[in-house]
């Protein structure tokens, strides 16, 4: 079968199996929250940066929803996509990791592109993105045998009726699903253009306290029409479809709370003028 290549390993996680392993079984040991008893967990939403600066963060999510029930399938929404863009998916082959390949559902992103219009990426050619990536050794890791519907969806309402739809398709097909947006909060400072309250730690204390906490509310709140809102007046999430997909998703399949679980801020790792927050949710 045709693979499609793991593109940022080496570079934003590690390329070898052992690395990753060990990697993970840190951020594990420095779980944010002790597990809560019994739970079975239907989706989340992770950050995207760097192993280094996030990791930590999505590992745990994603731990968290291994506790329950192994899913056949977990759709992964994210790609850093506007509002005109097209939807994309991943609709067959394998994608590459650390642990071996991840397989995607055909039959579930088959019946996605039969129903709406995506831009389909293949094993050969699709666009270079961190947000999906960065996830899927995490996935295969803790769901061996579970297969992927990786997919991107622009900032519109449009892309919560996609959502709601793959939640029905678990009913059709009978399939156990588990949903992922992957998507990080304010990017602050210079190197992003958005500097509204300066520099130095006022700034900081402001992306924290106030412009991510906005849109975190929104999540915990499970409202994703929310959601974009709040990303698209504050700037305080980059991939807002992604989080809001997935708490469409997650709603549809029963979902009837949410759980803040961690949060930090690249300026923690790496003190600047420039920084981004990060945040995992559950629910």
């Amino acid at each position: 079968m045709k693979k499609r290549k793991a593109v940022f390993a080496g570079s934003w996680y590690p390329k070898a199996a052992s690395d990753c392993e060990a990697e993970i079984q840190e951020f594990i040991s420095d779980a944010p929250v002790p597990s809560p008893q019994g739970a079975s967990l239907i989706g989340g939403i992770v950050p995207h940066a760097g192993w280094y600066f996030s990791g930590r963060i999505a590992c745990n999510v994603i731990k968290r929803l291994a506790e329950g029930p192994a899913p056949d399938v977990v759709c992964i929404y994210g790609m850093h996509l506007h509002a005109g863009s097209s939807n994309h998916i991943m609709a067959e082959g394998a994608w590459e990791t650390p642990f071996g390949d991840l397989l995607v559902d055909a039959e579930i992103a088959g019946r996605l592109t039969q129903r709406f219009s995506f831009r389909v990426e293949t094993t050969e050619r699709f666009t270079e993105d961190n947000t999906i990536e960065l996830q899927l050794p995490f996935i295969k890791y803790f769901f061996k045998d579970s297969r992927i519907v990786p997919m991107g969806l622009p900032p519109t309402t449009h892309s919560l009726e996609i959502a709601k739809y793959v939640a029905g398709l678990a009913t059709e097909t009978g399939l156990k699903i588990k949903v992922l947006g992957s998507t990080d909060l304010t990017h602050y400072g210079a190197n992003y253009g958005f500097s509204p309250k300066g520099s130095g730690p006022k700034a900081h204390e402001w992306v924290r306290k106030e412009n991510d906490q906005a849109v975190i509310t929104a999540m915990l709140n499970l409202d994703p029409l929310a959601v974009l809102k709040e990303a698209d007046q504050k700037h305080n999430a980059c991939c807002p479809a992604a989080a809001a997909a997935a708490i469409a998703s997650a709603k549809a399949l029963g979902a009837t709370t949410a759980e803040q679980i961690a949060y930090a801020t690249s300026y923690e790792k790496s003190p600047g003028s420039s920084f981004v927050g990060y945040v995992g949710v559950v629910f």
